[in-house]
């Protein structure tokens, strides 16, 4: 009699799923639209050619060979050759060029003869990545010519050319970058926002769908349809958005892991059960939020709030450690924490699965919390009440 009740539960709610279109927009069209959006905006990795401007005052070889230098640096496209400061300083405010090069009056003379000069790099950090970009490319350049006029000014007086390069550089550093060692920005946002985005989708389309029932007074239906057991309810309704978001979820894992060949140094039925449990996760953190306040307005705002919340307080760019506590613990009770820590410890270090095994049950806690709440929600179903 039960699995009679959870078939019918089930079929009404995928009646329900295919009736209307937000939820094919919600489940299916947003997670996988926005993965291809991120990953051809993220394509090569990270913005390459940022667009930049160099005022040449001196116009002498030296100055010249520093041009070409930046125009053969990967990180800056010499778009403009600026006038004056005035002229480059407008293209920065007008967006034309996120930053400049500024080459003094007689750069070459004073610095073969040993006087003091300069030359100035200007970046506009109100873009912060094109902007570091900009920024680093021109101290690469600044650096090396520094040091090339040195090394000239020295060996001009007679000193050993090899040991002024050992002199200018005593010791030669190696960069080894772990995890990422193409240092892709793809590669890092998309395993971050991408997941973050379907937790997002999952959370709405969670407290929407039961908070729905409230507002317009099926909720009733559905219970008695379940013979009257919340638990056959809720399970009924939300396996098949579990399984839709599931196999959206794993499709979009093939798409990182296969297609775009993603560090994965872990098996991949690891991320693929830390995929189905982050959305199981995130659908018993709405279910608690439509506990507690079974409102259709009121819990689409509060689930909205936690789902773009999670991209600042899960530790993407910033360590939970270093924030303010009052901020932090936030982090811990978002179920998107989690899936990330899976994924750097699992594809991304590749590292024994028995040191993430208290992520993994941190996500399964979620469905065990919102299963003490269920009688709330029994009560508010079986006396709907519209609240506008």
């Amino acid at each position: 009699m039960r699995a009679d009740e959870l078939r019918n539960t089930m079929k009404r709610e995928v009646r329900r799923l295919t009736s209307r279109r937000i939820y094919l927009f919600t489940m299916v069209l947003i997670p996988i639209g926005f993965t291809l959006f991120f990953l051809s905006l993220l394509g090569e990795g990270l913005p390459l050619k940022v667009p930049t401007a160099v005022v040449d005052r001196d116009n002498s070889k030296m100055s010249r060979e520093m041009m070409r230098s930046l125009g053969a640096s990967e990180l800056i496209d010499i778009k403009y050759q600026a006038t004056d400061f005035q002229n480059a300083m407008d293209m920065v405010k007008s967006g034309e060029i996120f930053g400049f090069f500024l080459v003094p009056d007689n750069f070459e003379r004073d610095a073969l003869s040993g006087r003091s000069t300069s030359v100035a790099y200007y970046s506009n950090m109100a873009f912060f990545i094109p902007g570091t970009l900009s920024f680093k490319g021109f101290k690469t350049i600044a650096v090396s010519t520094s040091g090339s006029i040195v090394k000239t000014t020295l060996v001009s007086t007679g000193a050993d050319e090899a040991q002024v390069g050992a002199l200018l550089q005593p010791m030669v550093m190696q960069d080894h970058p772990m995890g990422n060692p193409w240092a892709s920005y793809s590669i890092y946002l998309g395993n971050s926002f991408i997941p973050g985005v379907i937790a997002l989708m999952v959370l709405l389309t969670t407290a929407f769908s039961i908070c729905s029932e409230i507002k317009t007074g099926s909720s009733i239906k559905w219970i008695n349809g379940a013979g009257g057991s919340i638990t056959i309810a809720i399970v009924g309704k939300l396996l098949p958005q579990t399984v839709i978001f599931s196999i959206v979820g794993v499709a979009i894992q093939s798409i990182l892991y296969g297609y775009y060949h993603f560090p994965l140094h872990s098996n991949a039925g690891i991320m693929i059960l830390a995929m189905v449990l982050l959305v199981i996760a995130c659908q018993a953190m709405a279910l608690i939020f439509c506990c507690i306040i079974p409102n259709l307005r009121l819990a689409l705002s509060v689930v909205s709030l936690v789902g773009i919340l999670s991209f600042s307080v899960t530790g993407f760019s910033f360590p939970l450690e270093d924030m303010y506590g009052a901020i932090a613990v936030f982090g811990y009770i978002i179920p998107l924490r989690y899936y990330f820590l899976i994924y750097v410890d699992q594809a991304l270090n590749g590292i024994a699965l028995y040191y993430s095994r208290w992520y993994f049950i941190s996500l399964l806690l979620f469905p065990l919390i919102a299963s003490l709440l269920l009688w709330r929600l029994k009560r508010a179903c079986l006396k709907p009440v519209y609240i506008p």
